[in-house]
């Protein structure tokens, strides 16, 4: 009997003209080993450093964002899903951002309540307002915020890619397996040498 099925066919998508920056909450909580939410991150933390430079050089947007609660009736189920969330008090040490990452006044900062940026925010229209037509998302935690902001950006019709060696996860196996479902089924997965090769051939293809 003839196989009917279909071949599943996938197209490379590629950054707009204006890619912005999403740096997923790269706050002190994800970014300490000694806190329960984090790992040691410090490779990462410097690639994450060149991809802020990176979009500086460019003119790209920067975004960061980080988890933040004020009141018990935020987040429920992710609260009691993973308690150590409610360390993340709004106005504390562990909700601002790691201070190597130098964020200035000019970079948005999201404070969010869910894993995805996009989640009950404003961050789709501003996006919008600042003409942004694709994403570049790093930061912390793979399988958790960075895929759901990833993935989600796909969903408001961002073309969008996960940079590899600027993410990380608590689970090595979780951080894995996270960029091989992205890349399989809704961005594009690249290191950073990739990225800036990327950017560096469509900056000499435009002349």
């Amino acid at each position: 009997m003839r196989d009917s099925r279909v071949a599943l066919t996938k197209t490379q998508l590629s950054l707009g003209q204006k890619p912005a920056l999403v740096v997923v909450d790269a706050c002190v909580a994800f970014t300490d080993p000694d806190c329960p939410l984090g790992a040691d991150v410090a490779a990462e933390l410097e690639v994450i450093k060149g991809l802020i430079k990176l979009a500086r050089v460019h003119g790209w947007p920067v975004h960061f964002s980080t988890v933040a609660y004020s009141n018990p009736q935020q987040a429920v189920v992710f609260r009691e899903k993973v308690p150590a969330l409610n360390l993340l008090v709004e106005g504390s040490a562990l909700v601002a951002i790691h201070p190597d990452l130098q964020r200035t006044a000019a970079d948005e900062l999201l404070v969010k309540t869910h894993a995805s940026c996009f989640h009950g925010t404003t961050f789709d229209h501003t996006l919008r307002n600042q003409g942004v037509d694709s994403l570049v998302v790093c930061g912390f935690t793979t399988s958790g915020c960075v895929r759901a902001t990833a993935v989600d950006g796909l969903q408001y019709d961002y073309p969008t890619v996960v940079v590899s060696d600027a993410s990380a996860d608590r689970d090595a196996q979780a951080h894995k397996s996270s960029l091989y479902d992205l890349q399989a089924k809704y961005t594009e997965v690249w290191s950073s040498s990739q990225l800036k090769e990327m950017v560096k051939t469509k900056q000499n293809a435009s002349g």
